[in-house]
């Protein structure tokens, strides 16, 4: 059930219990054909953003993202990976347009059975739609006592231009790395290769609030702090690091190494084809045929003394001891306040934008009747 309602003002967030949306997502997508067991995997994935706090990545993107792929025919309800090629510890996949929420669990899931068969596991992917949180993915190899790594491109999709450049060549192209660290504190670390992802731009916009300088830049680099600006083609997406002088071909340069990494690998499509010249500078193309990849590590099959998870406790530890210079903000690592704000949204309820909640029952998703979710 969801948290009552009653008193509560217009705009004020609707505490949403986490197992109760879960199952209302899990629902949604079974009435497409998907399998209860992978409706189920893509609903907790994508309740995950919310669960943890990157609310760009949770149920914002259902209504936005996932049913119009499942509506229009760009991701199967019905697919089933093929595999192409295995080499025992390689492993490559066409995904067959399977909704990726629930198809790179599955690829990260293989990553863990090789790798525990052979020290490392590598699952190549094309042909994927888009699939949420990196981190819930390489969270599954760490809570099996592994090293998990996800790298995907946007497909055709074409979001962020080249330093120095004029048009959109390249996706924000996430990477993610976890792995054991401190009890139910794995490290996490999900970003995008640009600044922010796409959603942290568009959430902004939707609650009305400003972003801060150095997500947007416009046409003469000058910081843009409209995130409304992004989508009316005024402002473009910076990369890590920003400015050439301060460092944006860090951030341009792994965003290149996930797209040879994950699609160029595999043959999905890339960005920097030949159709991203035929482009106005704003963003184009759309993100079909998804590369990614999934790797495993298994270190205590590599490690000469086999206490990876001892040291990885050591190490964390350490950082966590780290003096801080506000005692107000305590050194954390990636990973560490996802999981503390797990813990609180599990006992509280899933706090949903007003507007969220709103369109989410519009949807049929939540039901408005008794203020709870169905």
């Amino acid at each position: 059930m969801t948290l009552p309602r009653q008193h509560r003002a217009p705009q004020q967030p609707v505490p949403v219990d986490h197992n109760a949306l879960r199952a209302a997502v899990t629902a949604r997508f079974t009435s497409y054909g998907i399998p209860h067991r992978r409706a189920r995997t893509a609903a907790t994935a994508l309740c995950h953003g919310d669960l943890t706090g990157l609310d760009s990545h949770g149920v914002f993107n259902l209504g936005r993202l996932y049913l119009p792929l499942l509506d229009s025919g760009r991701a199967d309800p019905l697919a089933e990976p093929a595999t192409l090629t295995d080499l025992g510890a390689c492993v490559v996949l066409d995904s067959r347009r399977a909704l990726g929420l629930w198809a790179a669990a599955e690829a990260m899931d293989l990553a863990v059975e090789r790798a525990g068969l052979y020290g490392i596991g590598l699952v190549s992917v094309r042909n994927a739609t888009h699939f949420g949180c990196a981190g819930f993915h390489t969270a599954r190899a760490a809570d099996q006592g592994m090293i998990g790594v996800l790298a995907g491109n946007c497909g055709g999709q074409r979001i962020a231009r080249p330093p120095d450049g004029r048009l959109a060549m390249l996706g924000t192209n996430p990477l993610s790395v976890a792995a054991p660290a401190l009890t139910g504190h794995p490290f996490v670390l999900d970003m995008s290769t640009t600044v922010v992802p796409t959603g942290r731009i568009r959430t902004a916009a939707r609650r009305g609030e400003s972003v801060p300088e150095g997500w947007l830049a416009d046409e003469a680099g000058e910081p843009r702090t409209d995130p409304a600006a992004f989508d009316r083609g005024e402002a473009y997406l910076r990369w890590l690091g920003g400015a050439p002088e301060t460092g944006a071909y860090k951030g341009f340069g792994l965003g290149l190494a996930v797209e040879l990494l994950a699609a160029l690998l595999p043959g999905a499509a890339v960005g920097p084809a030949p159709e991203a010249l035929q482009g106005d500078g704003r963003p184009h193309g759309s993100d079909d045929d998804i590369g990614f990849l999934a790797l495993a590590v298994a270190p205590e099959k590599l490690r000469p003394d086999g206490d990876f998870a001892g040291a990885a406790r050591g190490l964390f530890g350490t950082l966590l001891a780290c003096p801080p210079v506000h005692e107000d903000r305590p050194v954390r690592y990636p990973g560490w306040w996802e999981a503390e704000r797990a813990r609180e949204r599990r006992r509280e309820g899933i706090p949903l934008p007003a507007h969220l909640y709103e369109e989410l029952t519009a949807l049929g998703v939540l039901d408005p009747a008794d203020g709870g979710v169905r």
